[in-house]
């Protein structure tokens, strides 16, 4: 059996905020910030509108670009380190909202990793037959565990929502191969606080996810004999444009060939590559038969890839 994606859907909130409002918050400037990550503005959710409340709507768009009903999703995974409360989850939440009354619901805390191991989780219980579609979200509030006087941080981080539908799909289509890892160790280097911020050994995960994002990427590409030239679309996570552009040039791929969201939405954590995928796949830079690679590295620490062939 082949599983891909079937549909997806992304939701980013109204709130800009340019690199040049955060010369107001704390002491930075534009042009360090640009040249340092690559980020020009991020968006920020307002006090009222929280995790579950974007992860619904990147839902919803998901659900009907893949042409089936609620009713039909057998089982939603969220992933996020910022859900409303410790429980409900914020899957428990949507699958009332989305009226997904069939599917079964839980969380997964893998941060900006977290979408990769959802997919593939997803992947599992479609495989073995137990499940035929499913919802995978990732989803970050990063503006409420953010410190905003850390300006080694709070520069980075924005909020926001994306969402695939995975199912079965046509004979050569879908998830080709796949790497998860965690080392537990490096979780020092990036972490929640006893005052709920974020923080991050900025040169330390820096050096690990250069290392690993090229890494692993090339590991995904090789278990199924394929080459770097053979990758269309290369989705990283948006956490820094040195680190993405560092998997790049390993590739030996074009600019054009890779996402880059990080200048206007910032990091969003687990949401940032369901994002990409989702405004690539809108914006026609994906497109059938296509090879797509999606690369993560979070807190934990964590990483994931994925490829897959595109299509249904």
């Amino acid at each position: 059996m082949n599983v891909g994606v079937l549909g997806t859907g992304h939701y980013l909130p109204t709130r800009v905020v340019t690199n040049k409002d955060m010369e107001k918050i704390v002491d930075t400037n534009d042009e360090w910030i640009r040249t340092r990550t690559g980020i020009e503005e991020r968006r920020l959710a307002e006090d009222n509108v929280d995790s579950s409340n974007m992860a619904y709507h990147a839902a919803k768009g998901a659900i009907e670009e893949s042409g089936i009903a609620a009713e039909d999703i057998d089982m939603i995974l969220v992933a996020t380190v910022t859900p409303d409360t410790p429980f409900p989850s914020v899957a428990c939440m949507i699958q009332d909202k989305l009226g997904a009354k069939n599917a079964a619901a839980m969380d997964i805390s893998a941060a900006c990793s977290g979408f990769m191991y959802g997919m593939i989780t997803a992947k599992q219980f479609i495989e073995t037959k137990a499940y035929k579609h499913i919802l995978v979200v990732g989803v970050d509030k990063l503006s409420k565990i953010t410190n905003w006087e850390d300006r080694g941080t709070c520069v980075l981080l924005g909020d926001g929502a994306g969402a695939a539908v995975i199912g079965e799909v046509s004979e050569g289509k879908g998830i080709l191969s796949f790497e998860l890892g965690a080392n537990g160790a490096g979780g020092k280097e990036l972490y929640q606080n006893e005052d709920n911020h974020l923080v991050m050994n900025g040169r330390e995960v820096y050096k690990f996810a250069v290392r690993q994002m090229p890494e692993s990427t090339v590991n995904v590409i090789e278990e199924i004999g394929l080459n770097k030239e053979d990758v269309d679309y290369l989705i990283p996570h948006q956490a820094n444009i040195r680190i993405m552009d560092a998997a790049r040039e390993r590739l030996g791929i074009s600019e054009d060939k890779m996402a880059k969201t990080i200048k206007k939405y910032g990091n969003n954590s687990s949401a940032s590559i369901p994002m990409a995928l989702s405004e690539a796949v809108k914006d026609g830079k994906i497109k059938d038969n296509d090879l797509v690679v999606m690369v993560g590295f979070g807190g934990g620490l964590t990483w994931g890839a994925v490829a897959l062939r595109w299509g249904k």
